[in-house]
């Protein structure tokens, strides 16, 4: 009769090697450390990395982080505020002064402050109106489909586009009146708006200020008619 051999024990005793097993922190799963010859294993979902290593998006976009940064260049140097404007046309007229002078206006900014939407009334809109709009809305795009089948069609072009111009303008003036009539009298009147700002600054870099001030200061004698 064969007797078991002495050296036989259970599974679950075997001694357990130390640095086998790494015990996750209540965080997440840890990356597993590099191997003789292979790279080491990215962290997974609730580590510090999320598929490949890659820092998972938040809130505001996906972060950047200090050895992303290091090498994409010195941040913008700090700039100053030469002269402002009531208008966009004065700063404009400012910046192509200093770019006739050689200034190098790629470090120059018009920068708009106050800001505020403006709506222009142009007038009152009434039904008629609003389908007399709606037919020279419907007479180009009538036109514009009629000169695209007048090229491919066998018979006199001429008529198609006359028939496409007044087509549209037909369906434009219809769908005109049922918009304006759709509003229930609450809107009878046409506008235009538009974004204005209370004064635009014209910024220069801080290293070349002094120059553009000069410049400045002479567009300014200049227009004013001193000598």
């Amino acid at each position: 009769m064969t007797t078991p051999s002495d050296d036989s024990r259970p599974i679950d005793s075997e001694p357990v090697t130390s640095g086998a097993v790494n015990t996750p922190p209540p965080g997440g799963v840890p990356a597993t450390p590099a191997g003789p010859g292979g790279p080491a294993n990215p962290a997974g979902p609730g580590g510090l990395g999320g598929p490949g290593g890659a820092v998972p998006p938040g809130p505001a976009g996906v972060p950047s982080l200090p050895g992303q940064t290091a090498g994409m260049g010195a941040a913008a140097g700090p700039t100053v505020a030469v002269a402002t404007y009531p208008d966009y046309p004065s700063a404009q007229r400012a910046v192509d002064y200093l770019s006739d002078n050689h200034f190098p206006v790629e470090r120059t900014a018009i920068v708009g402050t106050d800001l505020r939407l403006v709506e222009t009334v142009l007038g009152r809109l009434t039904t008629t109106r609003a389908a007399l709009a709606g037919a020279a809305s419907g007479a180009w795009f009538g036109l514009f489909i009629g000169l695209l089948f007048g090229i491919f069609s066998n018979s006199n072009w001429f008529a198609v586009v006359i028939v496409g111009i007044v087509v549209g303008a037909i369906w434009g003036a219809i769908f005109g009146a049922i918009a304006h009539a759709a509003t229930g009298g609450r809107r009878d009147f046409s506008s235009r708006s538009s974004l204005q700002a209370g004064q635009y600054a014209v910024i220069v870099d801080a290293e070349v200020a002094d120059e553009a001030r000069a410049l400045i200061t002479r567009l300014t004698w200049q227009a004013s008619g001193a000598s």
